[in-house]
C-alpha cells in the first residue's frame, strides 16, 4: 500500500551520531503513522520509535528516549530518525514501517509495510 526505502546507515564510533531517512511513495503518506524498528544478529526485531500521521505525537522505547529523535516532513514524504550518543548495543539493521493510525500509541503488530533496512554499526 505504501513503499518505504531506508537510508543513512553506516559505521560510527560509540558516542557518534547518524541520521536515518525513510522515504515513502504514495500520495496518501499523511494517512500513515511510521515506526522505526531494529534487528541485531541473533535477536528478534525490536520496536524503537514511532510518529503519528502529522508528527504531533511520538513514542520511544526507554533505551533510546534521551538519545534518538523521530520526526517527519510530509511535504517530502520522509520520516527521520536522528540517533545521538550511539552505543555498540545500537548496532542492528534498522527498518521503517508504516501503519494506518487507528489509535495511539500503536503496537508493533500494527505496522505492516516494511522497508528493506539500513545497517547501523557502532564500534567501541
Amino acid at each position: 500500500q505504501v513503499q518505504l526505502v531506508e537510508s543513512g546507515g553506516g559505521l560510527v564510533q560509540a558516542g557518534g551520531s547518524l541520521r536515518l531517512s525513510c522515504a515513502a511513495s504514495g500520495r496518501t503518506f499523511v494517512n500513515y503513522a511510521v515506526g522505526w524498528f531494529r534487528q541485531a544478529p541473533g535477536k528478534e526485531r525490536d520496536f524503537v520509535a514511532s510518529i503519528s500521521r502529522l508528527g504531533r505525537m511520538t513514542y520511544y522505547v526507554d533505551s533510546v528516549k534521551d538519545r534518538f529523535t523521530i520526526s517527519r516532513d510530509n511535504a517530502v514524504n520522509t520520516v527521520y530518525l536522528q540517533m545521538n550518543s550511539l552505543k555498540p548495543e545500537d548496532t542492528a539493521v534498522y527498518y521503517c514501517a508504516a501503519a494506518i493510525q487507528t489509535r495511539w500509541p500503536l503496537g508493533p503488530t500494527d505496522f505492516g509495510s516494511w522497508g528493506q533496512g539500513t545497517q547501523v554499526t557502532v564500534s567501541s
